[in-house]
């Protein structure tokens, strides 16, 4: 890790009001609201609770399970239970026989996005975008790739290729940013009101990404 006055969250300010609104949209909602799930819609598939949980736990997966040697040599980024985090049962998210309650949910939300927050204050732009990490090869990836303006290659069918520490925190960010647009599509489709505006930013404003609306 390299420690810097000129860290990168005057790149990537939008981290530092994230979980404020994310946590609005969950604001007094029932179990049964949290719950809903619908055939109707691709994206209807994961609940709001599904949803967050899958926001809390893809920080860690890439900050402390990809990016630890290199952002946390001491092995001081505060993550004990990564297993139940990271490699649990669920579905990229976390535990849900641990991690069920929307409360345990949220904080651990917040906890990584503060250490999300604590990366980027801890390094500099120009460092982050000289790391670099070969990624996994995806489907979704030749798409998503091209929400990034640089730092990411991406090659072939299924796309892999490499991410930047840059780019990462862009991916972790754009990943936050659909998932809540997806939370506002999943209250609509009850009959809920929204309570935030969805920055215009990242994967859910690519040019074929699924925007279809209850």
């Amino acid at each position: 890790m390299e420690n810097t006055t000129n860290g990168a969250i005057t790149y990537f300010s939008g981290f530092e009001t994230l979980y404020d609104l994310i946590q609005s949209e969950l604001e007094g909602l029932t179990e049964e609201q949290l719950d809903y799930t619908s055939q109707d819609w691709e994206w209807a598939g994961w609940s709001i609770r599904n949803q967050v949980s899958h926001m809390a736990s893809l920080i860690p997966r890439w900050l402390v399970l990809r990016w630890g040697s290199t952002l946390f040599p001491l092995g001081d980024h505060g993550v004990e239970n990564i297993e139940e985090i990271s490699q649990s049962k669920s579905d990229r998210r976390l535990d849900d026989e641990v991690y069920w309650e929307i409360d345990d949910i949220s904080l651990m939300l917040k906890k990584f996005l503060d250490l999300a927050v604590r990366v980027l204050r801890d390094n500099s732009l120009e460092f982050m975008a000289s790391q670099k990490i070969n990624r996994d090869a995806t489907p979704q990836w030749e798409m998503m790739a091209k929400a990034h303006p640089h730092g990411v290659t991406s090659e072939g069918t299924p796309a892999k290729g490499s991410m930047t520490l840059e780019a990462t925190m862009r991916h972790i960010y754009f990943e936050e940013v659909t998932h809540l647009y997806n939370i506002q599509r999943l209250k609509k489709a009850q009959g809920l009101p929204t309570k935030t505006v969805v920055p215009s930013v990242g994967y859910w404003t690519l040019e074929g990404w699924d925007r279809s609306e209850p």
